[in-house]
């Protein structure tokens, strides 16, 4: 079973900028709040989500290319390649997102990059946050625009899930690591 050691080990042999490790740690956390709710093992989840974009900084146009094999080679389980794999559907490949696992990894990917962007916007970052204000800016598409919302809509469907829901559970866990994560209090 993938642990978070080994996640981190393995996305630092292709991975050198800090933004990709700050993303990854965002949605690790996140993955670890969505764990807790569908009652599944949170290390797990949190390791699969540090490592979701394990060759991203090396073929950003190939994104999920070049992921299976190399994975598979380090010793994950095809499941959790799979779940990897996953979050690129229909986007980077057609691998649809089945579980309860590949489906929240599906959707926080773009969340957690628009619960940031808002966090980093308060004078208290996330520590402060409520949920109806982040549906403020989520609604807003000029804000964090890069962020892919029908992607996050898509995902929060197939989890049976409101976006509010969603991203309450992933604010919640962000909290909890809100220095970490860089969206901690202004000095």
């Amino acid at each position: 079973m993938l642990t978070m050691e080994r996640a981190q080990a393995l996305l630092e042999t292709t991975t050198t900028e800090d933004h990709l490790f700050l993303h990854a740690k965002n949605v690790s956390v996140a993955m670890g709040g969505l764990a807790e709710h569908f009652g599944a093992d949170k290390a797990h989840w949190e390791a699969i989500g540090y490592l979701h974009d394990y060759d991203y900084e090396q073929f950003p146009t190939e994104h999920l290319q070049h992921t299976e094999e190399p994975l598979l080679a380090a010793g994950l389980t095809a499941e959790e390649v799979r779940a990897i794999l996953a979050h690129g559907y229909g986007h980077c490949n057609d691998v649809e997102p089945l579980s309860p696992l590949e489906r929240s990894l599906f959707t926080v990917d773009e969340l957690t990059g628009i619960i940031q962007a808002a966090a980093r916007m308060r004078p208290l970052g996330i520590t402060d946050m409520e949920t109806a204000s982040f549906m403020k800016k989520f609604k807003d598409k000029k804000f964090a625009a890069k962020c892919d919302r029908e992607v996050i809509r898509k995902g929060c469907e197939m989890l049976g899930m409101e976006v509010k829901d969603v991203a309450e559970i992933c604010i919640a866990a962000m909290k909890a690591h809100a220095e970490e994560l860089q969206i901690g209090p202004r000095e």
